[in-house]
């Protein structure tokens, strides 16, 4: 029996490291970053890892002291490799999908001006998981931690969450922009049988409109979520449990590079629940691991283990406040 399985994407992660480029605004206003046409630019530091939301919460949830295993579709050549290998190191278990034609997903992660970051994505076989490829008697797990995906992946996570309704088992959802945007009317079904679940605040915006975070937290939970949880990066982070609203301050911390920080606060959280099914604690625990996380390259140098987040908690602790609704 597991103590949380995560079903998400793997992809393999380059960072480039450059400061030879320039901000545009692009056609929505929106700031870009632009590289000269036909340039050799040079790359001041080149680092590869694993990453993906699957990977990334199984890792962190592992060094937190649980029992993980992460069920994900990745290729058959050198890459998926790399992947298996890191998951060992992590003592996770995987429960992988692999076909002949399967494709390890690949991210090229640009980082610029000011550790602004542009990622190049290559989905790979992370959309392409089907539920009739999941080995269901392997599916032994208090929880079910979801990172979002797409495509027919997004369709089978829907059903695995009917799934573990049936069997009693808990569902932890994690969104991204893609899956948000979709509306909140085509997230119903899966929202009706999810228990915990995480975004930001322009993915909650997207999701039910561009309202406060707390006028959002509370729409979204009416569709079935018990908890509901918002970052909004250095700004902190909101929890709502139906009674109270709870709002982390976070700390002033040198910020390197931000991928994978809400995957740190995710899978955080969710220990902070499972260890004591306490929401401020949980809080305290996610903020503290996403911002050990932050402070360096790649999305899991430095996920903390539980007793040095407890360590950095007691010394360094996150600031809850609490207001009843």
């Amino acid at each position: 029996m597991f103590d949380v399985i995560t079903v998400g994407s793997a992809t393999l992660d380059v960072f480039a490291k450059t400061e030879h480029c320039d901000t545009i605004k692009g056609k929505k206003k929106e700031d870009c970053i632009a590289y000269p046409i036909g340039a050799k630019i040079l790359i001041e530091e080149l680092i590869i890892s694993t990453g993906g939301g699957g990977t990334n919460t199984a890792a962190s949830l592992s060094k937190l002291g649980h029992k993980v295993a992460f069920l994900g579709k990745i290729g058959n050549q050198e890459n998926s490799q790399r992947l298996l290998k890191e998951l060992k190191d992590y003592k996770v278990s995987p429960l992988v999908i692999r076909k002949k034609d399967s494709r390890t997903g690949y991210s090229v992660i640009l980082d610029s001006i000011h550790h602004d970051r542009t990622i190049l994505n290559y989905r790979g076989s992370n959309s392409e998981l089907g539920f009739n490829e999941i080995n269901l008697r392997k599916l032994k797990a208090k929880w079910l931690l979801f990172t979002a995906l797409r495509g027919k992946s997004f369709r089978t996570q829907e059903k695995l969450a009917g799934y573990a309704k049936r069997k009693g088992i808990k569902v932890a959802y994690v969104l991204n922009p893609t899956i948000a945007k979709k509306g909140i009317k085509q997230l119903k079904k899966i929202l009706s049988n999810v228990d915990i679940i995480i975004m930001n605040k322009e993915e909650s915006m997207l999701l039910v409109g561009r309202n406060t975070i707390g006028k959002n937290i509370r729409k979204i939970r009416n569709y079935g979520p018990g908890i509901v949880a918002v970052t909004d990066g250095r700004k902190g982070a909101y929890v709502y449990d139906g009674d109270s609203i709870f709002y982390g301050r976070p700390n002033n911390v040198r910020v390197i590079e931000t991928t994978g920080a809400g995957d740190a606060f995710a899978s955080a959280f969710l220990s902070g629940i499972i260890k004591k099914n306490d929401v401020e604690f949980a809080l305290k625990l996610g903020m503290t691991n996403s911002e050990s996380v932050i402070q360096h390259h790649g999305a899991k140098n430095k996920l903390l283990r539980y007793k040095e987040a407890l360590k950095i908690m007691k010394k360094r602790s996150i600031r809850v406040t609490k207001k009843a609704i």
